[in-house]
C-alpha cells in the first residue's frame, strides 16, 4: 500500500492522501468529528438531520443542479452519520478532481438549510424511523444500544426520535452547524489518482480563511449498564435476541486480541455461533457477532433471530460458547484460521478507492496516524491464544452481560441467573 501523506492548515483542518496511480478515480470525503454522541438530548438526531439537509440546496446550487452536476461528471455521492463523525464524499474520474471538490465543498460550507425544506425532511426522516421500527433485527439493536449505554448520548439512536425531529427549525440547525462542522474538527482525505501538492493548494482555497472553533467534547466516557430487557411485538414470527458484553475502546492495546475473540465467535461462516446454532442444529438463519468501538468505550454483541420455542435453546448455546472461549484456549489452527480471515478481509476491503479514504481518515481521527497494513499484519500475528483467553475471561462474566429480546414473548422471561457463564 503506497504512503498516506498529511498536510494541516493553520485554522486546523487536517488533510489525507494516498496516492493510487494505478486508477483513474478518485473518492474524496469530507469528515467531521461531529455525530450523534455530540449531541444533547433535545438535539438527538440532528447531526443527521443536517447530512440529509446540505443535499437540499446551497447558495450557489439547487438540489435539482447538485444532482446534475454530479451526474455530469459521472460523479458519485454520498453521505452517513454515525455515533462519532459524520461524513460528506464524492467519487469522479482524476480529471474531475477540480469539479468534484466544488460541489461537495460546497455542501459542507454553503447550505441554506431553508424552512420549506426542514418541514419536509423531518417528514421524510420519520418514516425512516418508523421503518426501523419495522425492521425487528434492526430495532432489536437499537434498543440493546439503548439500554446498555443509558443515560449517555451514545445509547441515543443517530436518527433521533420523532419528537426531536419534528422540533428541528432553521435556527437549531444553524447554530449546532455553526458551533460543530468547524476546520479544526474537520479533515479531508482523497484516495485515487491524486497528487498531494495540488490537491492540498485546491482544499486551501476553499478552506483555509475558514475561522477555527471550539475544541471538540466527547463528554464523559458512558458506562455499561448489563440489563435485560424484554418487549413483546404482536406479529412477528421470531424471537429477535442480542446479548453484549463490554469491549475494548478504539485504541486500546489489547484490541487485536479482541478481534480474534470476535472472530472465533461469531465472526464469519466457520465461527463457533454460525456452524453450532445453525448449521448442526438448524436453529436460526442468522447468527452473528460483532465489535462496536468508540473513543472511550466498546461492546461485544451477539445477535440471532429464531422461533418463540428455540429462544431459550438459542441462548443457552450462546452462553455455552462464551464458557467454552472462557475455560479453553482455541487450537492454534483455530488461532491461524482466525488470523487469516481478519487479514485477508482487511484487504479485500481495501480494494477501492473510497476504501482507502475511509481507513485513511478513520485512522487518523482515532489514532492520529497511519497505521500501515503491514503493521496491521504483525499486530494480528502476534496475539496469542492465552491473550485470547484472557480477554475472554475479562469480558464473559455474568454480572456483565446483558440481553434484550424482541418478538411474540408474551410471559417469557430471562433472570441474571439464567445469564450464568
Amino acid at each position: 500500500m503506497s504512503e498516506v501523506r498529511k498536510d494541516v492548515l493553520p485554522n486546523g483542518l487536517i488533510i489525507l492522501t494516498e496516492a493510487m496511480p494505478a486508477v483513474r478515480s478518485v473518492s474524496i470525503g469530507i469528515w467531521v468529528r461531529t455525530g450523534s454522541r455530540q449531541e444533547s438530548e433535545e438535539e438527538n438526531g440532528i447531526s443527521h438531520f443536517i447530512e440529509h439537509m446540505v443535499f437540499k440546496g446551497t447558495k450557489h446550487r439547487s438540489a435539482e443542479q447538485i444532482a446534475r452536476e454530479a451526474d455530469s461528471i459521472g460523479g458519485h455521492l454520498d453521505a452517513f452519520t454515525a455515533k462519532e463523525c459524520t461524513s460528506f464524499s464524492i467519487k469522479a474520474l482524476d480529471e474531475h478532481v477540480p469539479r468534484a471538490f466544488d460541489i461537495v465543498a460546497d455542501l459542507f460550507l454553503n447550505p441554506l438549510f431553508q424552512s420549506e425544506d426542514i418541514g419536509k425532511e423531518s417528514k421524510v426522516i420519520q418514516e425512516e424511523i418508523k421503518m426501523v421500527e419495522d425492521t425487528p433485527d434492526d430495532l432489536v439493536h437499537e434498543m440493546f444500544t439503548q439500554s446498555y449505554w443509558r443515560g449517555h448520548a451514545l445509547g441515543r439512536p443517530i436518527l433521533g426520535t420523532r419528537h426531536t425531529v419534528s422540533s428541528f427549525n432553521r435556527a437549531r440547525l444553524c447554530d449546532y452547524f455553526r458551533r460543530h462542522y468547524t476546520p479544526n474538527r474537520t479533515l479531508i482525505a482523497a484516495a485515487g489518482n491524486i497528487e498531494h501538492g495540488r490537491f492540498v493548494e485546491l482544499v486551501a482555497r476553499y478552506f483555509g480563511d475558514q475561522p477555527c472553533g471550539p475544541a471538540a467534547d466527547d463528554g464523559p466516557p458512558p458506562t455499561p449498564h448489563p440489563s435485560i430487557r424484554h418487549r413483546h411485538k404482536k406479529g412477528l414470527e421470531q424471537v429477535h435476541l442480542c446479548v453484549g458484553a463490554p469491549s475494548y475502546p478504539q485504541p486500546h492495546e489489547k484490541r487485536f486480541a479482541c478481534y480474534i475473540l470476535n472472530t472465533v465467535l461469531g465472526g464469519g461462516m466457520s465461527s463457533r455461533l454460525f456452524q453450532n446454532i445453525r448449521e448442526k442444529r438448524g436453529l436460526a438463519y442468522s447468527v452473528f457477532s460483532g465489535l462496536s468501538s468508540f473513543r472511550d468505550a466498546g461492546c461485544l454483541s451477539v445477535y440471532a433471530g429464531t422461533s418463540m420455542e428455540n429462544a431459550r435453546q438459542v441462548l443457552g448455546l450462546i452462553l455455552e460458547e462464551f464458557r467454552q472461549l472462557k475455560s479453553q484456549a482455541i487450537s492454534d489452527q483455530e488461532l491461524q484460521h482466525a488470523k487469516d480471515y481478519l487479514k485477508g478481509n482487511l484487504l479485500l476491503s481495501l480494494e477501492t478507492t473510497g476504501s482507502r479514504m475511509s481507513n485513511a481518515a478513520r485512522q487518523e481521527m482515532y489514532f492520529g496516524r497511519n497505521i500501515s497494513l503491514d503493521e496491521i499484519s504483525q499486530r494480528v500475528d502476534e496475539v496469542t491464544s492465552p491473550g485470547v483467553l484472557e480477554v475472554a475471561r475479562e469480558f464473559f462474566q455474568t454480572e456483565r452481560l446483558a440481553v434484550t429480546f424482541l418478538g411474540p414473548i408474551n410471559d417469557f422471561r430471562f433472570t441474571r441467573a439464567d445469564l450464568a457463564c
